[in-house]
Formats: structure tokens, sequence, C-alpha cells
């Protein structure tokens, strides 16, 4: 298992969030606390938004605790929307084509979570990426897999419902041909404007995700687990969940992927609730 932080709001040194808080994610690199594995080693990421639509991208093999450069990069940009992920590898190689963040065009993506088997079947799902989007295909995991499934579903027009087709995909693979369990998932997405965030699972055990308004940065942080010592004021997001962050606050609705099994579903959900700030 990974975990990740990503923040969306008025321009924040990288280094505030991903470094320097007690339990920051750097130190979560090192000692985790809300996931199976407490060190994620193999290798870190990250993508900020600033002058260009498509994002700015840094990714090496390096934990994230020793890496001077990451230190260095996150003191110096300044962003308001970025992503940063440390891996924890869980069968594919450590590599920079398979550490996340993942971009493509004006999309970033990254993954905490498992396709059960996907070795098993990685022909086969690969085999259900577009064309057209193959060749951004430079890696190996199934997060990749997932994240060029979902452009290829309409990211771009409907980013809940693009996401839902994708895993759909993968979990309907994984039980003919994979393990158990079959889906866990806790992914974060921009395209530069509305940062998206969800969090499911085929069994009980959906990996962590938690969400709050930082009031000292006009921002909003999205974590795998909180960064400060205490939970008070984070929100945890229950299983099954779709979360836009955006100016105008938080947008929560209910995360489906099996209603592309369900021949009676034929329309999108609709938010559940929205809380502004």
């Amino acid at each position: 298992m990974c975990r990740w932080a990503a923040y969306t709001g008025a321009p924040l040194f990288l280094s505030d969030m991903i470094a320097e808080p007690k339990h920051s994610l750097v130190n979560q690199s090192l000692s985790a606390e809300e996931c199976k594995t407490a060190v994620n080693a193999d290798g870190f990421g990250l993508a900020w938004y600033a002058h260009r639509p498509e994002p700015g991208l840094f990714r090496d093999v390096y934990p994230a605790w020793s890496d001077p450069s990451l230190q260095s990069i996150a003191r110096q940009v300044k962003s308001g929307m970025f992503l940063v992920h440390v891996r924890a590898s869980t069968e594919t190689a450590t590599s920079r084509n398979n550490c996340h963040p993942f971009a493509l065009g004006r999309w970033s993506f990254m993954h905490n979570g498992q396709v059960g088997g996907f070795g098993s079947f990685r022909k086969k799902a690969d085999m259900l990426i577009t064309d057209a989007l193959y060749e951004h295909r430079k890696g190996a995991t199934d997060s990749e897999t997932l994240f060029l499934l979902a452009a290829g579903a309409g990211l771009d027009t409907d980013p809940q419902r693009a996401l839902e087709h994708a895993v759909h995909q993968l979990e309907t693979l994984s039980m003919r041909h994979g393990t158990a369990p079959h889906m866990r998932l806790s992914v974060a997405f921009s395209d530069g404007k509305t940062l998206y965030a969800a969090r499911y699972a085929s069994d009980d055990k959906s990996p962590s995700l938690y969400y709050r308004w930082k009031e000292n940065w006009q921002g909003w942080a999205i974590v795998s687990e909180p960064f400060d010592d205490q939970h008070d004021g984070w929100t945890a997001v229950p299983p099954g969940t779709f979360c836009s962050f955006g100016p105008d606050g938080v947008r929560t609705a209910s995360f489906q992927p099996r209603r592309f099994g369900d021949p009676t579903y034929s329309a999108a959900g609709s938010p559940d609730s929205l809380e502004l700030v």
C-alpha cells in the first residue's frame, strides 16, 4: 500500500504540507500508521499546476525521506493544486515509470490500493485501453492501467462516471481471472481546475481517506492519513464515495462502479451533499 496527499486552494509551498508537519507525507514514507505497510520506500512523485495547463511532474525511485532533490523542490515550488505520492510496491518493479502520479495532457492521477491478481490478467486489462491512449502506457502497474481506462471512458466530460467504468472493468477482470481482494482503492486526480478523490473496495477494507479545510492555508487538504497528531477537524470519507473539491467547497456523491453491471441502471448519480466554506 502507498500514501498520498493532495491540495487545492490558495498557492502553497509544497513543503508546508508534505514535509513540515510532524506526520507529513515524507515522514509517512518511513512510518505510516493507517496501512499494512508502514514503510513506503519504492519511489515517490509529485505533480503540480502553475503556469501551463499540463502539470509539472517529478518522480524518482529513491525513498522520499532520503532524497534531497524532493526536499529542495518542495521548498521552492508554490502551487494552488498539487498531488504527491510515496510508493510501496505490491507486484511491480521499482522504476520511474511505475511511480505515481501519472500524467496525460492536463490530467494527473495517483492511486493507493490494489487490483487482486493483476499480474495474471494484465494482458487482458491492457487490451481494454484504447489504441489512441495505449502509447501512453509506460509502466506495468494496475494504477496506470486504471488511469488510462478512465481517460478512455470520458474523464474530460464526466470524471466520476469515467472512473466508475474503469474500476468496474478491472474489478470484473479480477473476479474472473484474479484473486481477492479484487479492488481496493483510494485515488486523487485533477485536471488543474478541480481536484477529485474517491474511496472504494470490493470488500470491507477500503484504504483510508480524509479531507479538511485549512483556514490558514485557505485550501483543502486531501490525504491518505492526517499529517497532524489529532484527527479533530478531519472528515473521514466513507467507503463508496466520490469527492470533488473546488472554489465552492466539496461535493460528495455515491461511487458505484458495479452500476455498469446492472442492466437497470441508466443515469449517473447526482451529488448527495454539498459542503461550503
